[in-house]
């Protein structure tokens, strides 16, 4: 199989996307520590501490999609010079390690969404348990 220049180049508007995807979900967390910040200040309660907690792993987590995204990136251009300068084999190896990198940061993805999904069922157990009190 002969590996042509434009195949990496579809990684391009794959990382593009997956970048802003991961930048807005970063930027929304991050106003969101900055409401719990101000809550906690006010009422320093356990259960804001939990969901601290909670946001740090997500962080983390999408701390490590963006940088595995652009090592991707990075991998798939080298892989495109690789093939200017007429080295399948090398390019193969190197657009094959940019999927995986885009695989692992997908994979960190769903984990994280995950975490995020189990959060906010949280928020509504606690909501719902507050609504049956009242009925």
């Amino acid at each position: 199989m002969e590996l042509g220049i434009g195949t990496p180049a579809l990684l391009f508007s794959t990382v593009s996307l997956l970048m802003i995807a991961f930048t807005n979900r970063f930027m929304s967390m991050a106003s969101l520590i900055r409401g719990l910040h101000e809550k906690f200040q006010q009422n320093p309660a356990e259960s804001i501490l939990k969901q601290i907690q909670n946001l740090r792993l997500r962080m983390t987590l999408i701390q490590y999609m963006q940088i595995i995204a652009i090592i991707s990136l990075i991998l798939s251009v080298i892989c495109m010079f690789l093939l200017f300068m007429n080295e399948q084999l090398i390019a193969r190896w190197f657009f094959g390690l940019g999927l995986l990198g885009m695989s692992i940061a997908l994979g960190l993805s769903a984990w994280e969404i995950t975490i995020s999904t189990k959060a906010l069922e949280v928020e509504l157990s606690d909501m719902e348990d507050v609504l049956g009190k009242h009925q």
